[in-house]
């Protein structure tokens, strides 16, 4: 269910940076969506925004470029735990054991490779993600915070 959650609040914010891209290039909510949704990447998407942020001819104020680099420095390191959990499968032990998360990578080492490394999802995994989902809702809350105070569309 956290994970789940994770997913949805990641999404919910995620689409939040349509306002900070408007804003910082100086345009309307109409052209940021487009450019949001070229972008097939968050990583694209936070890197947009953070050259933006950091133009020499921004529109916004230098405090306005200072928050969003803030916010998304967050975001960048909150997207390792959910890119992590979010590209795993579930194993479910049919005795009761612990539900397993399986990575779907292909590590490709120097003369090897490593498929479907194991982890559990036990309390600390669990505290972990619960630090993780009340992260993004606290950079949810800054990236409205941002819009708002520098009048960037809604």
């Amino acid at each position: 269910m956290l994970i789940g959650r994770i997913n949805y609040a990641w999404t919910n914010t995620e689409s939040l940076l349509i306002h900070l891209i408007a804003g910082l290039a100086g345009t309307d909510k109409s052209v940021a969506t487009i450019i949001h949704l070229t972008l097939n990447t968050t990583r694209a998407r936070l890197d947009l925004v953070d050259r933006l942020a950091k133009r020499d001819d921004c529109p916004c104020a230098p405090r306005a470029c200072e928050r969003v680099l803030a916010v998304s420095a967050r975001m960048k390191k909150v997207s390792g735990l959910r890119n992590h959990f979010n590209h795993c499968l579930y194993a479910f032990d049919e005795g009761g054991g612990p539900v397993r998360a399986i990575q779907m990578r292909i590590a490709d080492r120097k003369t090897s490779l490593r498929i479907g490394e194991e982890s559990v999802l036990d309390s600390a995994t669990l505290t972990e993600l619960e630090a993780a989902l009340a992260e993004m809702q606290a950079i949810n809350a800054e990236i409205w915070a941002i819009a708002k105070e520098y009048k960037m569309p809604l």
